[in-house]
């Protein structure tokens, strides 16, 4: 099974970030932009919480809340990070044992990509697909 760091090396390593003043209409305007699903919330170069479309619904559309509140009061201060060496199947147990989408990756204090759900699925779909095609060429060999 591959790591983080391969699957980074497939699909790159851009993080779409914002700051914690920024107000959450600027935040969904961003994601919509760059089609993603979740922000880092960076203050220079320090990641200090994540923000998802999640985030937005429940913290501020179900509350009532104004377009114009700041990203500091909606996001989640708490992130969990991986690092590149990990494998596929660490990430996608600790995002379901945390129920989370994305995971920022983290090589000790430098912020190297993002990972989703998506980006694991897609890896697992390309791994099994490789796996049966060797099993067709063995049994058919």
């Amino acid at each position: 099974m591959k790591t983080v760091q391969q699957i980074l090396d497939g699909k790159g390593s851009d993080v779409w970030s914002i700051t914690p003043d920024a107000s959450v209409l600027e935040a969904i305007k961003l994601m919509a932009e760059k089609e993603v699903g979740a922000l880092l919330v960076m203050t220079g170069e320090k990641p200090v919480g994540i923000v998802s479309e999640r985030d937005y619904a429940r913290k501020v559309i179900l509350k009532g809340r104004s377009q114009e509140t700041s990203i500091q009061d909606i996001m989640t201060t708490h992130v969990v990070y991986v690092s590149p060496d990990q494998s596929i199947e660490e990430c996608m147990a600790l995002m379901t044992e945390k129920h989370i989408r994305h995971l920022p990756v983290m090589d000790g204090e430098r912020l190297c990509g993002m990972l989703s759900i998506g980006d694991l699925v897609k890896t697992v779909i390309a791994e099994q697909k490789l796996v049966i095609k060797e099993l067709e060429r063995y049994i058919s060999g």
